[in-house]
């Protein structure tokens, strides 16, 4: 384990991730606000500032202990959630529901695009690097965003799809799914403490090789 590896890989991934995780926050508050919620406004959470979407265990702390231990095989992490007040959305309720959760990975689905434009014509350095970097992380965090499980923006989605029965039976889920994720977490702490993260890190191969296959397209077309 390489500390000079971390230093470097951190150096890269930092913007990038920190701009993804920042805008995909902010993206929620913002949506959230156009359909009547003022939560993350009063908050102070519409903001372009990644400081007020850190949180120090789940941005800074994991991640780097996940990346140590695991021997850059695998990281971890999660912003400061931006909150919500559902019952304060525009009606139709749900339909307001499905387009704030939607908005945080179509914010990483954008970013992705002119990460990937730069990488088009920058492909090689410290450019061509933080934008490689750029689009592997917003791809992450987007399908992770996108897994249909509540709390996550894919079970939000899932939720505002559902008719109204099925969807109320769906949404009692949502407290064991809670546990399941931070189960998930200690597991990638654990795994990358015990066993390099090699558990976590082929758990994850098909999103890893589909980023890398992403990147080399972009790269040669």
């Amino acid at each position: 384990m390489d500390v000079n590896s971390l230093v470097q890989t951190a150096a890269i991934y930092a913007f990038p991730v920190l701009f993804a995780m920042t805008l995909h926050e902010a993206a929620h508050g913002y949506v959230a606000r156009h359909f009547g919620d003022m939560t993350a406004h009063a908050e102070r959470r519409i903001s372009v500032n990644p400081l007020r979407h850190v949180e120090l265990l789940g941005t800074v702390i994991v991640p780097l202990l996940i990346l140590y231990f695991s021997s850059f095989k695998f990281v971890f992490g999660w912003a400061k959630p931006v909150p919500v007040n559902y019952s304060a959305l525009r009606e139709p309720r749900r339909v307001s529901m499905g387009f704030v959760a939607a908005a945080g990975p179509a914010a990483n689905l954008v970013m992705l695009l002119c990460w990937a434009i730069v990488l088009r014509f920058w492909p090689v350095g410290a450019i061509g690097a933080m934008a490689e970097a750029g689009v592997v992380a917003n791809l992450v965090i987007m399908v992770f965003n996108l897994l249909p499980i509540l709390p996550l923006d894919g079970g939000r989605i899932l939720l505002s799809l559902l008719p109204k029965r099925p969807a109320m039976h769906y949404a009692r889920f949502e407290q064991w799914s809670s546990h399941l994720l931070t189960a998930v977490v200690l597991f990638a702490v654990f795994d990358g403490m015990a066993n390099d993260g090699k558990l976590m890190a082929k758990s994850f191969a098909p999103l890893g090789n589909l980023a890398h296959l992403l990147v080399r397209t972009i790269v040669y077309g």
